[in-house]
């Protein structure tokens, strides 16, 4: 979501419209290489959504069940890290998805 001064139902009602964008944001960066949740954090906040652990694991998880994702565990020291990455389905649902977002946001900024 993005960083402006909201009230939580607001921000959770806005959340929802994006929910796809940032899906396809995750597939993107993991279809590159094997990416964890604290970066995908940092990196979706770098763009202005502000997402929660309790947000982005259960959208990560989500992916998971549905083929789009696979994830192995690392271990970094003493801390075991949960390392994600596209799998075929995931890269062939991106292609078919960049096509369809271009498509959409072509005519939604047509006007601008």
């Amino acid at each position: 979501m993005r960083n402006t001064e909201k009230k939580p139902a607001e921000e959770r009602r806005d959340q929802d419209l994006y929910g796809g964008l940032i899906r396809l944001h995750i597939l993107h960066h993991a279809s590159k290489r094997p990416v964890f949740g604290v970066w995908f954090i940092d990196e979706l906040a770098r763009h202005g959504y502000k997402l929660s652990p309790g947000t982005l694991y259960p959208l990560l998880h989500g992916l998971e069940e549905k083929g789009y994702l696979s994830s192995t565990k690392e271990r970094e020291g003493k801390r075991l890290r949960r390392l994600y990455q596209a799998t075929p389905l995931g890269r062939k649902a991106l292609v078919a998805a960049r096509q369809k977002v271009s498509e959409l946001f072509g005519e939604l900024l047509e006007d601008e």
